[in-house]
């Protein structure tokens, strides 16, 4: 068992829009001891579909793209009424997307979508409900420096180029190539921050409008790139389920994480907006991959086959425990399921335990087939709102008390007590990561390893959240408290001949 000792080592160690189901939640931001608190949660936005870019018009209202009718509009929130106030564009010829309030002014701008395929950054007047585009370059997104100079990313191939432009002279200059989506005021300066992803490393940079000069302010954490300002020194992103800030004053300033969310509602958050007098914040977050999970399964038992393909990704991977391949690609996962309803008059599967654990599912699934029971369990890997892979599990192993000697495992594991913890493994026990990338091999390592974990980690407890067996295989989502700190893990045990043989782990 790999568990906690080599999750340690992990601590240590369009451009368009896709139409993903997403959410728009609102906080109240307050700080303690120097650190942003979110309180007061509510899901803004409620709405099956798109719902996305969220700015702020005031310190009381929220605007969001927001999917009806099968189109995008804009649509605002009145946070002192606690409801969704009004719709402020319906535009049957196109969708509009990233709404920001225009400087002095009752208005508001938005990037247009149109039916026709034109992609342009429209104002649309609230007082008499008219719209106008503000330039005829293919605008990705825009923040306004002030009511006359707009900075903005434009489309450019296959990439998005920094490009300042001032409606009153009409003119528009690029300053900057390959950029992203990102793009805010600094706080108490006259700076626009923007994400270059020139290099591998993705840097948070400034612009001054009015020269042109960029600086380099920070490296984004991993490749995040959305961001916000809570004041003119703290940066924020969103990473998973967690938030986190940068102090970009502080000596050898690291992004630290203030918050991590438990709900399974809120996943991958993004597109962070602050509110003027800093006392609220939003984000988009996607949907629970067990929900999308949920969706596919209910596509498959109505026969509707658009609905179940729909749930994958394009280049879906298809595959047989670990990674025997199966098929790839959404064209033969349509292909192939429509033989197997053509051929099939009646199949259901029914979820009788599921595990989620981030985006990764795993179903311990009954199939009925023409009425042949079947037992299997099913590991999918959810990407930006879509299943990316789907890996079979089946009772085609050897017989045996696979969860008997697992067990006699963890009670050795939580008595730190290594003698033992060895006797349940055989001399060529192989551990994974998921799905199968060899990390260690042999009983010697493994004493190796865990004797010397044992005696470093006092407080070592592994909890069992829940548990599949499946033929000789057994799947165990484990909870560990490690020197003050929970980790949680998916470890997939292989019993063969008495002893695990093999274990993969899904962090």
């Amino acid at each position: 068992m790999r568990r906690a000792i080599l999750l340690a080592c992990f601590f240590c160690s369009i451009q368009g829009w896709a139409q993903m189901e997403t959410e728009v939640y609102l906080f109240d931001l307050d700080f303690s001891n120097g650190k942003p608190a979110l309180s007061n949660p509510k899901n803004i936005s409620n709405n099956p579909g798109y719902d996305n870019q969220p700015s702020f018009w005031d310190d009381d209202h929220v605007l969001f793209a927001s999917t009806r009718d099968e189109q995008t509009d804009v649509i605002q929130f009145n946070v002192s009424e606690g409801s969704t106030s009004s719709w402020l564009t319906y535009t049957t010829t196109g969708s509009e997307y990233s709404p920001l309030r225009v400087p002095g002014k009752r208005a508001i701008s938005a990037i247009r979508l149109d039916v026709d395929g034109l992609q342009r950054l429209y104002e649309y007047d609230l007082k008499n409900s008219t719209s106008e585009p503000l330039s005829e370059i293919k605008i990705g997104y825009h923040v306004w420096f002030d009511k006359e100079v707009l900075v903005a990313t434009v489309l450019v191939q296959n990439r998005m180029d920094l490009v300042v432009i001032d409606l009153e002279e009409d003119t528009h200059t690029t300053v900057f190539q390959n950029v992203g989506r990102s793009l805010h005021r600094i706080p108490g300066s006259d700076l626009v921050s923007f994400i270059s992803k020139k290099n591998s490393v993705w840097e948070i940079r400034s612009l001054d409008p009015a020269t042109g000069n960029t600086q380099k302010i920070a490296n984004t954490y991993g490749q995040e790139e959305d961001i916000s300002w809570l004041d003119g020194h703290t940066i924020i992103t969103g990473s998973g389920k967690r938030l986190l800030t940068l102090h970009t004053n502080a000596e050898d300033a690291d992004w630290e994480t203030v918050m991590a969310f438990g709900l399974e509602e809120i996943n991958n958050i993004s597109r962070i907006a602050i509110s003027p007098n800093g006392k609220r914040l939003a984000f988009v977050a996607e949907e629970s991959p067990a929900k999308i999970i949920q969706k596919q399964v209910e596509a498959f038992n109505s026969r509707n086959l658009d609905a179940f393909v729909s749930c994958y990704t394009e280049n879906v991977k298809v595959q047989r425990f670990p990674n025997e391949k199966m098929y790839q690609g959404n064209d033969k996962m349509r292909e192939n399921y429509e033989r197997f309803f053509e051929n099939v008059k009646q199949s259901s599967v029914e979820v009788v335990n599921r595990i989620v654990l981030g985006n990764m599912i795993i179903d311990e699934e009954r199939t009925m087939v023409d009425g042949r029971e079947g037992h299997q369990v099913a590991i999918y890997k959810v990407e930006s709102g879509r299943i990316a892979s789907m890996t079979f599990v089946f009772p085609d192993g050897p017989l045996t008390d696979a969860e008997t000697i697992v067990q006699e495992q963890l009670y050795a594991y939580n008595n730190r007590d290594i003698d033992a913890f060895a006797e349940t493994y055989s001399e060529g026990i192989e551990l994974y990561s998921f799905p199968n990338s060899l990390n260690s091999k042999g009983k010697s390592k493994l004493i190796q390893q865990y004797g010397a974990f044992f005696d470093s980690t006092p407080d070592l407890h592994c909890e069992i959240q829940n548990r599949i067996v499946i033929g000789n295989k057994v799947i165990d989502h484990e909870s560990v408290t490690v020197n003050g700190r929970i980790i949680e893990a998916i470890a997939i045990y292989e019993v063969e001949n008495g002893e695990i043989a093999k274990v993969t782990f899904i962090q």
